[in-house]
């Protein structure tokens, strides 16, 4: 989406941002393996801005549709004390219907060759339900191939209209295809009313997840993982942050801890350590403005993690 964000001399600055972007642009920062987005876009300035800011940021553009005489969608950012505000206009974002303008079994050949596939509940708010049955099924066929499904939750009231029950049970059948779940506990707790992230992991160990992190903003994080396919057997751990920092603006910390998190695990460092790493990177981001911050500022944690990769 068209990123505006308020500066202290109360004009607005334009970037490009989005959660799954977000993800995808910091997930490529720290891995050297291709990293691909699939959406949407409009055939204006500023959708080729967004093309122009993914190709920037080392992400394959080839899944990025255009379409003619559409516009995508806006978000306007307010941050107060380092917290956000958010303002969306995205009704018309082509996005909506991706999978309409994408060639649909391009996607999925890619999906099958992938090591991992990363959405969120956004994701699932903005598609219809024709296009989550779409992507329910490439998600399938790559999960088969070998593919890894990793999804945040990242729900947000207000786009899911209608009835909750209907949400929860869209929620749980993406579960469902869910390999590793990275959601806030705050959204866990506004969905479906648990009361402690323990609860949130075992709702989503019944429901077959393998891997899970909850996120508790400064309160760390905690880690869950199966001891192996065929048990029920868990290790799950307390991860706090390493350091609390006061932050300039929140802006993509859940989509920057994920990234850095999917990092760590694909180089194969185990929960507590790549959660531990998450933290890091994520309190970098936040303390810096807008959604993707400039490649300088995380150099040092990008070549450290690098290292700690080339060791193992």
């Amino acid at each position: 989406m068209v990123e505006l964000a308020r500066r202290n001399d109360a004009t607005f600055q334009i970037a490009y941002g989005g959660d799954t972007f977000n993800t995808a642009a910091y997930l490529k920062r720290l891995i050297s393996d291709p990293v691909a987005y699939v959406t949407a876009v409009g055939d204006d300035p500023y959708s080729q801005g967004i093309i122009d800011a993914a190709a920037a940021n080392g992400v394959d553009t080839d899944f990025i549709a255009e379409v003619a005489d559409r516009m995508p969608g806006l978000y306007l950012i307010e941050t107060t004390y380092g917290e956000r505000s958010f303002w969306y206009w995205r009704d018309r974002a082509p996005a909506r219907e991706m999978f309409e303008h994408v060639d649909v079994e391009a996607v999925r050949t890619a999906a099958t060759q992938c090591a991992l596939i990363y959405l969120s509940g956004i994701t699932l708010s903005i598609l219809d339900n024709r296009g989550r049955a779409t992507l329910s099924d490439i998600l399938q066929s790559a999960r088969a191939a070998g593919a890894l499904i990793a999804m945040d939750s990242n729900y947000r009231p207000r786009g899911w209209p209608g009835e909750l029950s209907a949400t929860r049970q869209t929620f749980a059948d993406f579960w469902r295809l869910t390999d590793l779940a990275l959601p806030t506990f705050d959204d866990e707790q506004a969905l479906w009313g648990d009361q402690s992230p323990a609860e949130a992991l075992e709702r989503l160990s019944e429901l077959g997840v393998c891997e899970m992190v909850i996120k508790c903003g400064p309160g760390g994080a905690v880690t869950s993982t199966r001891q192996t396919s065929d048990t029920d057997d868990r290790t799950t751990a307390m991860v706090p942050c390493p350091a609390l920092v006061t932050p300039i603006d929140t802006t993509a910390a859940g989509d920057s801890f994920n990234a850095a998190y999917l990092a760590a695990r694909l180089t194969h460092q185990q929960p507590k350590q790549a959660a531990t790493f998450a933290h890091t990177f994520a309190c970098r981001v936040i303390n810096h403005r807008g959604a993707i911050i400039p490649e300088d500022a995380t150099a040092d944690l990008v070549q450290a993690f690098r290292n700690t990769r080339t060791r193992t």
